[in-house]
């Protein structure tokens, strides 16, 4: 498996981890799907650790989800026979942290700092990146730093970065919709890439939708690849499946 997850992992964690079965458990504290999702730890997996996996996350209050990866095909046969829809296909981006961070933000576009203000706070709010989702931020172990992007005289948006084993990950990512298309995403883009580069991380990626066509245009122009890719499979609401 990608070492992409296991930085997504250690950047954005899961509150605790439950083993199931052949499968790990994810209990995510209201963080989003990422941090509430299960994924196959041992190929050898049958329909009975796959229950087991179920009835953990039914025991937590989480939807039955399944991150889907690279080489798990027969598990996402198996959950679309029982009635499991693709959610949020995802692309990986990452880019070398001294490639990334050329040409620096303008002065004073940026500024990295830890803890978040409270301003960044509220801008991640207007986000949908409420309490429990910065809960999340304040668990990581590794390096860490939150990036305010400021236009105009103005804070106009945000973003984590955290790093873990040489490679930095960015997460959360938000600029206010009245102040976008003037470059504070791209600055901010830059910015973690020049403060995981100075903290020693050489290689820096990113999680994004695909239905996100904007955000992944950006990151391409930043000089990044698409390295990877997964999606989710979640049971709708009521949905039995078969067995």
């Amino acid at each position: 498996m990608s070492d992409w997850f296991t930085l997504g992992d250690a950047t954005w964690p899961a509150a605790r981890l439950h083993p199931a079965g052949a499968f790990l458990v994810r209990e995510g504290a209201g963080g989003g799907n990422r941090v509430s999702a299960a994924t196959l730890a041992d190929p050898g997996w049958s329909k009975k650790d796959l229950e087991a996996a179920e009835a953990a996350q039914a025991g937590l209050g989480q939807p039955a989800l399944f991150m889907i990866r690279p080489g798990d095909e027969a598990l996402d046969a198996e959950l679309a026979a029982r009635g499991y829809v693709v959610k949020d296909p995802v692309r990986i981006y990452a880019g070398s942290t001294a490639s990334v961070a050329e040409p620096p933000p303008p002065f004073l576009a940026t500024f990295a700092l830890w803890p978040p203000l409270a301003i960044m706070d509220e801008l991640w709010e207007e986000g949908g990146i409420g309490p429990a989702r910065r809960a999340v931020m304040a668990r990581v172990a590794g390096p860490r730093t939150a990036l305010l992007g400021r236009i105009e005289d103005r804070a106009a948006g945000v973003a984590f970065a955290a790093i873990h084993d040489g490679s930095a990950m960015i997460h959360a990512l938000w600029t206010a919709p009245r102040l976008r298309r003037k470059g504070v995403a791209a600055h901010l883009a830059r910015a973690a890439a020049a403060w995981a580069h100075a903290a020693g991380a050489h290689r820096l990626a990113l999680l994004v939708t695909e239905a996100n066509t904007a955000a992944n245009a950006l990151y391409a122009s930043l000089g990044m690849e698409a390295v990877g890719r997964y999606h989710y499979r979640i049971k709708p609401p009521g949905e039995t499946g078969s067995s």
